[in-house]
């Protein structure tokens, strides 16, 4: 397998088992980054080592969010800040490798990489800023839209599977060509976050059928 192309490109399409696997991925790297950190928390005071596994599926990125409230700054202890710089590399690493591997999924169920904004953003943000809103049945829309955003994105993304033979994105990849093989998993778009990606044929007209 192709490891660059898989947790850090954008291009092509990957199915539910790759996805799964990315999500696995992060979080044992996020479990070593806590490990690291509780270390260098026991080099400035007392405290318990844990591991810890965190399946989201966002990527454990609930974090991210943070970052636009400045709430979050305040709280902030000053042996929490000792560890400021390597969650900040960690949130950047998990980030990156979940917008690739979501993108890569949403092509697989051909549609645009935009589609992470109401699946993954919109539900982010508001659980961020959720406490600041007033506390009334008015808001109970807004916590609905919110949850069926993110659960359809789970299910798009999670548990349905993608769209059979080559689409815009690229080949199946879960197809094989007539000699047995796979095929290549991607061919150039001009973006691969375009609104509306051109149409695109196989190169050298081939012919794929997907495996059971």
């Amino acid at each position: 397998m192709d490891w660059t192309w898989y947790l850090f490109r954008f291009d092509g399409r990957i199915n539910r088992a790759l996805l799964w696997q990315a999500l696995l991925i992060v979080a044992l790297l996020a479990a070593l980054l806590g490990v690291i950190g509780q270390v260098i928390h026991l080099i400035n005071a007392e405290g318990a080592l844990m591991l810890s596994l965190k399946l989201d599926f966002d990527f454990g990125l609930d974090d991210l969010f943070k970052l636009v409230d400045p709430r979050a700054y305040r709280s902030l202890a000053p042996v929490d800040r000792t560890n400021l710089i390597l969650k900040a590399f960690g949130l950047s690493l998990f980030l990156w490798i979940y917008l690739a591997t979501a993108i890569k999924r949403l092509h697989d169920r051909d549609r645009s990489g935009w589609w992470l904004v109401p699946f993954f953003f919109l539900p982010g943000l508001y659980n961020q800023f959720s406490d600041l809103l007033p506390n009334s049945t008015w808001m109970l829309p807004f916590w609905l839209v919110a949850s069926i955003l993110w659960l359809w994105g789970f299910v798009e993304m999670f548990i349905v599977s993608g769209s059979a033979g080559d689409n815009r994105f690229g080949p199946d990849p879960l197809a094989k060509t007539e000699d047995g093989s796979s095929p290549a998993k991607s061919w150039d778009q001009q973006r691969e976050l375009e609104l509306v990606p051109p149409s695109a044929s196989p190169p050298g007209g081939m012919h794929v059928k997907r495996s059971a």
